[in-house]
């Protein structure tokens, strides 16, 4: 795992991540594989996570795709959560205690904070990058920027 701290704060640290991920998704382009593969890269590599996945776009409805961590909700409408108001604005969602978030979906009870990137490629929403965390305010403005970096680096290398 790397401390993003000890990486020189948050930017090195994610520029490391970056060319981890580019080597790892060099040689494929199948989706499944490579959001298993990216779902289990940000668990294991990011501190203070307790679910990193995909929630992928269906008529309108984000469902359950490839991830990491406890059991989770199968099906959310766009617009509900934090996942839905990513899918529903295409704009990152980043909370600090998604226990104050209207409409907010208790998949996990042991999530405080959340970070959802909507995944858009050549304007279509392919689905939502969702990262909980135990802890409250976890992810800052600097891992937003990075793991909006990481999602780009995926959505390049991979066919969707």
């Amino acid at each position: 795992m790397i401390d993003l701290q000890q990486a020189g704060a948050g930017r090195s640290g994610y520029a490391l991540l970056a060319a981890q991920l580019e080597s790892l998704l060099a040689d494929e382009r199948d989706f499944i594989a490579n959001s298993a593969q990216f779902s289990a890269f940000l668990f294991s590599e990011l501190p203070d996570l307790n679910w990193a996945g995909f929630y992928l776009n269906r008529d309108e409805e984000l469902v359950l795709g490839p991830f990491q961590g406890k059991v989770a909700c199968v099906r959310i409408p766009f617009g509900r959560g934090v996942c839905g108001a990513a899918a529903r604005t295409r704009e990152t969602q980043r909370v600090e205690d998604v226990h104050a978030f209207p409409g907010h979906i208790a998949c996990d009870s042991a999530s405080n904070s959340e970070l959802v990137v909507p995944l858009v490629k050549e304007g279509r929403l392919i689905g939502v990058l969702d990262l909980d965390s135990p802890k409250l305010a976890r992810f800052s403005e600097e891992d937003q920027a990075g793991i909006e970096q990481l999602a780009a680096i995926f959505l390049r290398l991979t066919d969707c």
